[in-house]
């Protein structure tokens, strides 16, 4: 039989499973009989842990308490946890950059060496600051629960040259591309897939009515938005190679990759700056077409001219 104090751990640990358990499962699990399931459920009562008692099923599950109690992780979530706090210390979400540092702190000092170890291996993903503008905490839970409730959402919105305007959607799901957060949305206005920036978004409360969700919008209606749509300049370029050796270079949240034949493909991407999609894409290596904006091939001939003006003459 398990020791009382262990036994203990391991009840705190089946009841913060996201599930309801009854006596006798929870009995079953810890080799002991219902009496001292009860006997040790009333412990945890005691200790501050809001266990409630499930009617109908003679059962038992963690309730929200006024206080966050212990938890209790095994090592993928001992994991997962430490690399989600990385990243949030490299303040993608305002406000969160201190307080995701002290919890690291806590959380690593207690890790056994094995999955310190494991943590450090990711640390070059997971540190790497994400220099896109951050989003408030407020904002990012209001549409993480319209997204899970279904719920319809009113906000105002920047575009990216400062034009406002007040929208209402469907909420889909959000998509994090590790510079910048996006809504994927149904915009009823407009009757159809939109992306948003929730930097540029301001919910308007309340929320509501509640919607049936649609179809999911297939990837590549939702990285075209995010690879180019929020973005000042959009660039469509035919790029001379297979789309196979074109995707390789691109993440599907950096540019939108659609084969044209087997040695052209049609890449569609942006950036804020005309300068930043020219230099974008001359590193590919790989040649191209610039099909649009006009904009993008001055920028690119006026860049090639100071770049060989920089080449000392021979």
């Amino acid at each position: 039989m398990i020791e009382t104090s262990a036994r203990l751990l391991k009840l705190l640990s089946l009841l913060q499973q996201p599930k309801e358990w009854s006596g006798t499962a929870l009995a079953d699990e810890l080799g002991v009989g219902v009496r001292t399931v009860r006997r040790d459920v009333d412990k945890l009562r005691n200790l501050g842990y809001p266990v409630d008692a499930v009617p109908g099923v003679a059962g038992y599950r963690l309730g929200a308490g006024a206080a966050l109690p212990p938890l209790l992780l095994d090592d993928e979530e001992a994991v997962a946890v430490a690399v989600g706090l990385r990243a949030a210390a490299t303040g993608t979400v305002a406000g969160t950059e201190e307080s995701s540092v002290r919890a690291l702190t806590k959380l690593e000092q207690v890790l056994p060496s094995r999955l310190r170890y494991r943590i450090e291996l990711l640390q070059q993903i997971a540190v790497t600051p994400a220099g896109g503008p951050s989003v408030q905490p407020d904002v990012l839970l209001a549409v993480a629960a319209v997204c899970r409730d279904h719920l319809r959402l009113r906000f105002d919105y920047r575009n990216h040259d400062g034009t406002a305007s007040t929208r209402t959607t469907e909420p889909h799901r959000l998509v994090h591309t590790g510079r910048r957060w996006y809504l994927v949305a149904w915009d009823l206005d407009r009757d159809d897939w939109r992306t948003f920036r929730l930097d540029r978004l301001e919910p308007r409360i309340p929320t509501g009515p509640r919607f049936t969700p649609r179809e999911v919008p297939d990837l590549a209606t939702t990285t075209r938005g995010v690879a180019s749509g929020a973005y000042r300049h959009q660039a469509r370029v035919l790029v001379h190679a297979p789309a196979e050796q074109v995707a390789d270079r691109y993440g599907p949240h950096v540019a939108a990759v659609t084969p044209i034949d087997e040695t052209t493909t049609l890449v569609e991407t942006g950036a804020d700056s005309l300068e930043h999609l020219a230099l974008y894409l001359g590193v590919l290596g790989l040649p191209f077409e610039v099909q649009s904006p006009p904009e993008l091939v001055d920028c690119i001939r006026e860049l090639t001219t100071r770049l060989a003006a920089a080449i000392p003459a021979s």
